[in-house]
């Protein structure tokens, strides 16, 4: 079957196409729109179909809307209730339900040719589940979803048995853990369902003196739900406005509503494990992007391997609804194959363009001796490979790149991108050498956890040590990203360093970079020394002769 997996109705609104149960493309609508998150996530907004993404996806395969045997919308308003019922304040929520329903008819008008009754509704959360359960690599697992809403619940508890999915708990609305996270960003002065990864990032800076007084509210209930609801922020800490100075109390109320979020997670996993068995977690939703936590469950839960979507947010829920058509129609769907199942250009292509947009350029020997050689000089580098990534973490496709033993580079790297100095930068590293510099879950090529960075190399790569001693790695497998590995062991030559700082290929505020018009645009506004964009060279002095 040829099916197209859509993700609208909230946020993040992304296409992901499944061929006789293999994933062949992916994306997220930002990338192509250039509107961060694609939308916001408000009702007004819902009939928004992720138009671009689906097309890529189709010319992609080389299929038209008509070639389509099904779709797959990762919503079913038919289980949706009344917003007052489910005691959310949301008066508009009828209308997002109402453009839920009118889907098929808003897809074939995006898509023509497209049969609007080949749409089939798949349950939000089912859609997540299958998105961690079926893409992962193990056959047989548990999964936990937690995200701040689906139709009527905020979190799903179940097993995999093969591609049958066994539920085995939910929690209904209003009790969410993902609104309670999202409530806390807006207080902090951050902007709700966007920013969220902010305030994660903030608690490292502050102690969890509020924990006691946040368990009243936030807690698990012992049957595999919990209660989190109705949180007295402003009874706590004041609020932040937005743009303001953060002060010790907006860092000690992140630090301890991460901690009871642990805590919470903790508990969940326990009775999980209680009930269905099994040594192998996945997890998807919203909240599986809080790599603070996740690796929190792998160090303490009772689960021994710990596997995350890395597309965890809505986004994902497109290829979950695909690969759950897929396993429905006895199709056992592999793993999925990687992150990067977006667009991708070949070298003849980008030569194309670098000729069309008249900029100065150069084809190296080896593009991965290049970039070494610049990042081992301190320069930037902007670094534009292979097939562009799906989900928010640059994974070494769509990457700005940076020397980690110059502890000024992290600062400097966030006023390249206009972001908060409290935030981190990522290192990569070499999987075979992971375990000498990293203690935490290893393999991690997908960077959805924090690792305790080893104290005798603190001092030596300061720029990607976090406040609190830990880092959010990124491991290579030379097999799976050959020239990354290359670039690497180069860099390794030349400073005896086996990791590279990799953050994400934006500014603040805009989606990463997708197609060579971005990274050109990109590279020209920010003072990026390099731009290595498939085999080619442009360097900033001669971009600007």
């Amino acid at each position: 079957m040829r099916i197209l997996g859509i993700n609208a109705v909230f946020h993040d609104p992304a296409a992901a196409l499944v061929i006789d149960g293999r994933t062949v493309a992916a994306a997220e609508e930002e990338r192509f729109s250039r509107r961060k998150h694609g939308k916001r996530p408000v009702p007004f907004s819902a009939w928004e179909m992720p138009e671009l993404s689906a097309a890529w996806c189709l010319r992609q395969a080389g299929l038209t809307p008509a070639d389509l045997d099904a779709v797959a919308y990762s919503f079913d308003p038919a289980l949706s209730a009344p917003a007052e019922s489910l005691g959310l304040n949301d008066p508009w929520d009828h209308l997002r339900q109402e453009y839920a329903r009118r889907a098929p008819s808003f897809l074939a008008e995006a898509l023509p040719g497209l049969d609007p009754s080949i749409v089939r509704f798949v349950p939000h959360h089912m859609a997540h589940a299958a998105s961690a359960g079926i893409a992962g690599p193990h056959r047989d697992s548990a999964v936990l979803v937690l995200d701040g809403r689906g139709e009527c619940a905020s979190h799903l508890s179940g097993r995999y048995h093969g591609d049958r999915l066994e539920v085995l708990a939910t929690q209904k609305l209003p009790h969410s853990l993902g609104l309670v996270y999202e409530e806390l960003t807006e207080h902090l002065g951050f902007l709700r369902s966007s920013d969220e990864y902010k305030v994660m990032a903030l608690a490292s800076y502050g102690k969890p003196r509020f924990l006691p007084q946040l368990r009243q509210w936030v807690h698990s209930d012992g049957r595999g739900g919990f209660a989190a609801h109705g949180v007295e922020w402003a009874a706590l800490a004041p609020a932040r406005e937005a743009g303001a100075e953060w002060n010790q109390d907006h860092a000690d109320l992140a630090a301890s509503a991460q901690a009871v979020l642990e805590e919470t997670l903790l508990d969940l996993a326990s009775w999980l494990h209680a009930e269905g068995g099994g040594r192998e977690l996945t997890l998807a939703g919203g909240v599986a992007l809080n790599c603070v936590a996740n690796s929190r469950l792998a160090a303490e839960g009772p689960f021994e391997r710990v596997w995350v979507q890395p597309a965890a947010g809505d986004a994902g829920t497109a290829l979950g609804a695909a690969l759950h058509l897929a396993a429905a129609h006895d199709e056992s769907p592999p793993p999925m194959p990687g992150a990067d199942l977006g667009r991708g250009w070949s070298d003849e292509e980008i030569e194309d363009f670098l000729k069309d947009a008249a900029v100065p350029y150069e084809r190296p020997a080896d593009i991965a001796e290049t970039v070494a050689e610049t990042l081992a000089g301190d320069g930037i580098v902007a670094w534009f490979q292979g097939r562009a990534e799906y989900g928010p973490r640059a994974l070494g496709h769509r990457s700005l790149l940076a020397h980690p033993g110059r502890a000024e580079n992290l600062d400097r790297l966030n006023r390249v991108k206009g972001r908060e100095e409290f935030r981190p930068v990522a290192p990569m590293v070499a999987e075979e050498r992971a375990a000498e510099i990293f203690d935490g879950p290893l393999p991690s090529p997908y960077m959805l956890f924090v690792h305790d960075v080893a104290k005798q190399w603190r001092d030596r790569i300061p720029a990607v040590v976090h406040v609190d001693g830990t880092a959010r790695i990124q491991t290579v497998n030379s097999g799976d990203e050959p020239l990354v590995a290359r670039m690497l062991a180069a860099f390794e030559r030349r400073t005896g360093l086996p990791v590279v700082v990799n953050t994400s290929l934006n500014t603040a505020g805009r989606p990463m970079v997708d197609s060579p018009r971005d990274a050109l645009e990109c590279f020209g506004s920010s003072p990026v020394d390099l731009l290595a964009i498939g085999p080619f060279a442009v360097r900033r002095g001669r971009f600007f002769a």
